[in-house]
């Protein structure tokens, strides 16, 4: 069950209650559903406004998976090693910027695999077939993690990736590219 359908099952159940009742509760004037959504949102707008702040940080040298700015990123994993690939370290850095860290301990994740992993215990991971909303993470296999920035009128996906062309990228893709996503 996704977060989208407790919230309209909330609704439901509001809606019930006010029916059975005769009228509408006087208070509160916002609803559980409403401050589930607002709290949902607000995760999803801070790890999009932390990756887009690093949009255009580089590998230092080129192809090297190092530098400054990387390093950062992998300060946000446990056991994180210079060198290799980061991506999966740049989802984790956004996120705990945002204040939803991943892992089971929130000490980051280091590999697309673990990310996933992670995501289908929690029942965070959703599939290919979802229509993702900003922040969401968007997994391609056990190669790569992107972030979400946006869904497109189109239907494309609008993404920040670490670890692509050498840094951090806006990329706009195809929801067809995406193996699952994961909900923060």
């Amino acid at each position: 069950m996704s977060i989208r359908d407790i919230y309209s099952r909330v609704a439901a159940i509001e809606s019930m209650i006010a029916t059975q009742a005769g009228s509408p509760p006087a208070a509160p004037t916002t609803s559980f559903a409403n401050v589930l959504a607002a709290a949902s949102t607000s995760s999803g707008s801070s790890v999009v406004a932390a990756a887009e702040s690093q949009v255009g940080v580089t590998e230092q040298p080129p192809g090297s998976n190092d530098g400054p700015q990387i390093a950062t990123y992998r300060s946000a994993v446990a056991g994180a090693q210079p060198g290799q690939p980061w991506c999966a370290y740049f989802a984790s850095w956004a996120a705990a910027q945002a204040g939803t860290p991943l892992g089971p301990n929130g000490q980051g994740l280091g590999s697309v695999s673990e990310i996933a992993s992670w995501a289908s215990s929690t029942g965070k991971l959703l599939p290919a077939s979802a229509t993702p909303a900003p922040g969401d993470l968007i997994l391609f296999g056990g190669e790569h993690v992107g972030i979400v920035e946006s869904v497109n009128a189109d239907g494309s996906l609008t993404t920040i990736e670490g670890n692509s062309g050498n840094g951090v990228t806006r990329v706009r893709r195809s929801p067809g590219e995406a193996t699952g996503y994961v909900q923060l």
